[in-house]
């Protein structure tokens, strides 16, 4: 088994102050989990952890329970705490539920999306073109997850915002794998996504953004099984 001494130079997030610092580890190593700078399968090591972040053991520990109970981590006895290898049925069953709130958002941003939210996911749009074309998988990752945010806020309904927010982490956990493969036409269909909103075509928004959602599901799959 891997174990964390193998982290990426530069991966691990700064611990931001104030707050609880349980809360900050905690955070910091969801970020390392969710762009996969720690691997699913991973052993993750309390002392070696703590060493990369600066801070003792207890934090870590404290972390990684609560990781545990919210699926991130396992914790299995004699042998210690590892990333989470999720299976092809989770990963399924959580993209067909963004597919659901997705293609409600993209129908609710083309019905009233104002002009000036147009345009900022116009500018997202360009920027993940750029990092496409410069091979700038993070980059491209975390746009990515802007565009599909920035629709969810076009779409005005706070109820939906909360629900897709809860799922927004583990959609990049499984997006980062593919993104290279998704690659230009991701982008693409973020583009056609743009003109139905910009025309107000409701109709076509939703299909749009359910056959865009359903792209990366198949795509996800398809790595799973190669």
């Amino acid at each position: 088994m891997l174990s964390t001494p193998g982290l990426p130079q530069g991966a691990v997030p700064k611990l931001e102050r104030p707050g609880p610092l349980r809360d900050r580890v905690y955070e910091a190593l969801l970020e390392l989990i969710t762009t996969r700078a720690l691997q699913p399968g991973q052993h993750l090591v309390e002392s070696e952890l703590a060493g990369h972040l600066g801070v003792s053991r207890q934090p870590v520990r404290e972390a990684l329970q609560r990781l545990n109970t919210e699926g991130w981590v396992d914790l299995r006895p004699a042998q210690g705490a590892f990333v989470h290898e999720p299976t092809e049925e989770e990963a399924d069953q959580l993209l067909t539920v963004r597919t659901l709130l997705e293609a409600e958002a993209a129908r609710l941003a083309a019905a009233g999306a104002p002009k000036a939210g147009i345009e900022a996911l116009r500018d997202i749009q360009e920027q993940g073109m750029r990092a496409v074309a410069a091979d700038d998988v993070e980059a491209a990752v975390l746009l990515n997850a802007r565009f599909h945010a920035k629709i969810m806020e076009l779409a005005g309904n706070a109820v939906l915002a909360e629900l897709a927010a809860q799922v927004d982490r583990r959609v990049r956990w499984y997006y980062a794998p593919i993104a290279r493969q998704r690659g230009q036409q991701s982008w693409d269909e973020h583009r056609e996504l743009i003109g139905a909103i910009m025309d107000r075509d409701e109709t076509r928004a939703t299909q749009l953004m359910r056959e865009h959602t359903e792209h990366t599901r198949r795509s996800y799959h398809a790595r799973a099984k190669s």
